[in-house]
């Protein structure tokens, strides 16, 4: 199955000159979800690891599937607010703006080994603050999964000391 062409591209959305990858008709595509996940599931099967982060909230639908797949844990990381009880976080730039996440303390152990998963990755900020925040707290990423990509944005880049994989790759 093509996986990409479950995905309904909506141009100018949330603002002119963003061209909007809509993964809602790949999930409702019961044969495209599992797919998607059995390929996710497949390119971590090299890699010793303890716990799947998502990123919110997109990040959720993948990694905590995934989580249940290999039988590991999985930690949220949410939008400020969300979480209760000793959080850290860590504010960002976005494509088009700026945004802060944030992840409870005390989920994870000095050498914990985690993934860090979401539906794509654009300039990198988010998964960048996301392995900032996870580190901060003891933890170790292993790599970063993400459905799509969107190569002209270099993210590659901004996360060069990362391993990144991607099933999915657009221009932009």
């Amino acid at each position: 199955m093509d996986i990409k062409s479950t995905i309904r591209v909506i141009e100018d959305y949330p603002q002119e000159g963003i061209s909007f990858k809509d993964i809602t008709t790949l999930l409702k595509n019961k044969e495209a979800y599992q797919e998607t996940l059995d390929l996710m599931e497949e390119k971590l099967k090299d890699f010793e690891f303890d716990y799947i982060i998502g990123i919110e909230s997109r990040g959720f639908i993948f990694g905590a599937a995934l989580a249940d797949r290999l039988n590991v844990g999985f930690i949220p990381v949410r939008k400020p607010g969300k979480l209760p009880g000793e959080i850290k976080s860590l504010s960002y730039d976005l494509e088009y703006g700026q945004s802060t996440i944030e992840i409870h303390e005390d989920s994870l152990e000095k050498g914990d080994k985690v993934v860090i998963v979401d539906d794509l990755i654009a300039t990198g900020g988010s998964a960048k603050a996301c392995a900032s925040l996870v580190e901060s707290i003891g933890g170790e990423v292993v790599c970063l999964e993400f459905l799509i990509e969107l190569t002209s944005l270099k993210a590659r880049e901004e996360l060069k000391d990362y391993k990144v994989i991607s099933i999915i790759e657009y221009d932009h």
